[in-house]
């Protein structure tokens, strides 16, 4: 395995049903609304066919270490509330895929992601740093969690009073004193 490329699995057990999970997840528009410690714009390049197969996502991301990521994903399978594959393409390329199985009265999502880390910082320094880029990638994905689940309440909520009671997503972190923003729109 080349020292840039990297192989993450991860698992959420949410309180919810693999449909809900599935249209979270499928509007990478909403992701730097519900899921800011990460993602801090999103657009829409191409829409894709009705099923989403083929939508296309200009991403600017970050984790808690003081760089950012720009990058594309290209949904290439759909399968409706059962999950969804991409491909990535910029400063990761490779391929993630999403699965949501039924899992005693909630959903066992699980995030298969091999990439290689194209951005010349990681691509250089994957030999040493290897450990604290995946730490990162993982705090990336803890916050994912938290965040979701804060949807999840949001979504479920009765009233305006209790919706206004659910704390906010975790923010993006510090990026040299200054809250990261991209320097300009996405492509």
């Amino acid at each position: 395995m080349a020292a840039n490329a990297y192989h993450f699995i991860t698992h959420w057990h949410l309180p919810s049903t693999c449909e809900e999970v599935s249209d979270i997840l499928k509007n990478g528009e909403d992701l730097p609304r519900w899921w800011p410690s990460v993602y801090l714009k999103t657009v829409l390049l191409e829409q894709g066919d009705e099923r989403g197969v083929g939508a296309v996502l200009d991403l600017y991301t970050k984790g808690w270490l003081p760089y950012t990521l720009r990058w594309k994903a290209r949904v290439t399978e759909v399968n409706f509330a059962r999950g969804f594959s991409l491909a990535a393409e910029g400063d990761f390329v490779g391929r993630g895929v999403w699965s949501f199985q039924p899992d005693g009265g909630g959903v066992l999502v699980t995030y298969d992601w091999k990439i290689s880390a194209e951005k010349r910082l990681l691509r250089r320094l994957s030999l040493l740093m290897k450990p604290v880029f995946a730490a990162n990638h993982r705090w990336a994905m803890r916050m994912g969690e938290e965040s979701i689940n804060l949807e999840l309440r949001r979504r479920r909520a009765q009233t305006e009073e209790e919706r206004a009671r659910i704390p906010a997503p975790p923010g993006a972190t510090f990026y040299w004193g200054k809250t990261a923003s991209p320097p300009g729109p996405l492509s």
